[in-house]
C-alpha cells in the first residue's frame, strides 16, 4: 500500500513539472517531401494534444546525424522525447511512458490498462513488422514481382485480414480511444496511402475515426508546417 502511494506520488510531481516546463520532441529539421506527414514525431504530437500536455519540437540534422543523436537514439532515428532530465527513444515506449501521465491515452483500470498496452505492442509487433518492408516498395516505386516481394504481400495480406476482423467488431482497440489507436491507425493509414486497404472496409473506417480527431488534425498539419517551413529556410 505504502510504495502505491509513493508510485503515485512520484508520477504526479514528475506531471507537474513536465506541466510546468513542458515536453520537448525532437524531430528532423527536415525531410524529403515523400514520407511528410508520416514521420513518427506525429505519433508523439497526436499523444500530446490528446493529453492536453504542454510540449515544444526542437530539431536535429536529417543530412549531418552528429554523435550527440547518436547519444539520444542509437540508430540515427527520429524522434526523441525530453521530459527534463529523462530522455527516451523509439515511438512506442515514449507513447507509453506518456500514457502513464494522462488517463486520456490510457485507462487506469487493470483490464483496459493491459488491453491498451497489448494493443500498442500488437500494432508494433505484429502488424507494422509487415507494413514497414512492404510501404519500403511502394516509397521505392519498385513493382518488379519477385518471390520475395510476393511473400511480403501475403504476410501483410494475413495480418490485415486479422485485424480487419478485430475492428469490424469495435470503435477502438481497448474500449476508449488510446495510445493504441494513435499507433495502429498511424500505421494502417501508411497502408492505406498505398491503396492496401481497399478490401478492408472496417479498417478504413477506424482510420477514418482516428484521424477525424481534432488533435490528429492539429499534430498533421503542425507537422507539414514546421517542413514547410524548413524548406523556406533551405531555399532562403
Amino acid at each position: 500500500m505504502r510504495w502505491r502511494l509513493a508510485r503515485r506520488l512520484t508520477q504526479a510531481l514528475g506531471l507537474r513539472r513536465s506541466k510546468l516546463s513542458g515536453f520537448v520532441i525532437t524531430t528532423f529539421d527536415w525531410v524529403p517531401e515523400v514520407p511528410r506527414g508520416y514521420v513518427r514525431d506525429i505519433r508523439l504530437r497526436w499523444a500530446l494534444e490528446e493529453a492536453g500536455l504542454p510540449y515544444r519540437v526542437e530539431s536535429t540534422p536529417f543530412e549531418d546525424r552528429q554523435e550527440q543523436h547518436f547519444l539520444r537514439q542509437p540508430f540515427g532515428q527520429v524522434p526523441w522525447l525530453t521530459d527534463g532530465d529523462t530522455t527516451i527513444f523509439e515511438s512506442g515506449a515514449i507513447l507509453l511512458y506518456l500514457a502513464e501521465r494522462s488517463e486520456a491515452l490510457m485507462p487506469r483500470d487493470r483490464v483496459g490498462r493491459n488491453e491498451t498496452i497489448e494493443w500498442l505492442f500488437a500494432a508494433l509487433n505484429s502488424v507494422e513488422m509487415a507494413t514497414v518492408p512492404w510501404s519500403l516498395f511502394m516509397f521505392s516505386g519498385d513493382t518488379q514481382d519477385t518471390p520475395g516481394r510476393k511473400n511480403l504481400e501475403n504476410f501483410l495480406a494475413s495480418r490485415l485480414l486479422h485485424m480487419e476482423q478485430v475492428l469490424a467488431k469495435r470503435e477502438w482497440l481497448a474500449g476508449g480511444f488510446s495510445v493504441a489507436d494513435i499507433v495502429m491507425s498511424d500505421i494502417l493509414r501508411l497502408v492505406d496511402r498505398f491503396n492496401g486497404l481497399e478490401e478492408h472496409t472496417a479498417s478504413r473506417e477506424y482510420i477514418a475515426r482516428a484521424t477525424a480527431r481534432p488533435a490528429f488534425i492539429k499534430a498533421h498539419k503542425d507537422q507539414l508546417a514546421f517542413y514547410a517551413a524548413a524548406d523556406q529556410t533551405r531555399n532562403a
